[in-house]
């Protein structure tokens, strides 16, 4: 009897692994639209300007620039140079992984009308909005990257060697933290509201716009926060030359079960979410 349910249950679980896998092969193999779709948003977002998408990396450059000069003269910073890569990457950095953060709750309920009418794969909404995220990223990271080259050359070198590892990472985690969030904010609306605030929290708390060190006998917060731990191996590997692979690995493991649970999720409520729309 035992070795029967033993049997049902690895069936089942394999199963599970099947439809989960199936799952994600079908909405990767419309990666031609979502991509398409998340680039053509991204047009449309600057349509009828003189700069294009290069507004994402100039206000970002903008606000580096100032924050630089106010917060260097408030902490008294002993060596400015370091001082603005520093923040540089911490912001932009920041800005991006909040920017998709903020957005996840309302990913499905922005598709409402496409899910309820047509039988897309929901996974393709949040998919679209990853790459259209990973598009403005990318655009951003590398102005501000060659505005901070004229402060420290050797970021060139550390970011081809030392920064695959955490830049996959940051990628992943920018994928299924806002899943997760947008199937939860489909039956839970609160966290449309809550986000918002748990963000500005993680913002002060996060030693973006200080050292780390600032923090003092604080300090704990520091490796109890997610979303700077995942900035802050990117943001280091960059300025300087020491990794801590142990750490990148582990972020990876976290990485990997963090998509396993969120398709897992995704499975259990896919039938049920036309409803809770």
């Amino acid at each position: 009897m035992m070795l029967l349910i033993s049997i049902k249950k690895n069936m089942q679980n394999k199963m599970k692994k099947r439809a989960i896998i199936k799952l994600f092969w079908e909405s990767l193999k419309l990666y031609r639209v979502w991509t398409f779709t998340a680039w053509a948003r991204t047009e449309e977002r600057f349509a009828r300007t003189t700069l294009g998408s290069l507004w994402l990396g100039l206000s970002n450059l903008l606000s580096i620039s100032l924050l630089s000069i106010v917060y260097g003269t408030v902490f008294k910073v002993d060596n400015f140079s370091e001082y603005v890569v520093y923040l540089g990457f911490g912001m932009v950095l920041w800005s991006s992984i909040s920017t998709s953060i903020g957005s996840a709750p309302n990913i499905l309920l922005q598709n409402e009308i496409k899910i309820k009418n047509t039988n897309t794969n929901i996974l393709f909404y949040p998919l679209e909005e990853w790459w259209f995220q990973l598009h403005n990223f990318f655009q951003s990271f590398l102005i501000v990257f060659l505005g901070l080259v004229f402060f420290d050359r050797s970021i060139i070198f550390h970011f081809l060697f030392n920064s695959a590892l955490p830049l996959l990472n940051f990628i992943l985690f920018m994928f299924w933290c806002p899943l997760l969030i947008c199937l939860l904010g489909v039956r839970y609306r609160d966290i449309y509201q809550l986000i918002p605030i748990l963000l500005q929290l993680t913002f002060l708390l996060s030693p973006i716009l200080y050292l780390k060190e600032n923090l003092g006998s604080l300090l704990w917060i520091v490796n109890l926060n997610p979303i700077y731990l995942i900035i802050s191996q990117f943001r280091d590997s960059i300025i300087s030359a020491n990794n801590n692979y142990l750490e990148y690995f582990i972020t990876l493991l976290i990485n990997i079960i963090g998509i396993i649970i969120s398709l897992l999720y995704l499975k259990r409520q896919r039938n049920l979410i036309p409803f809770l729309l």
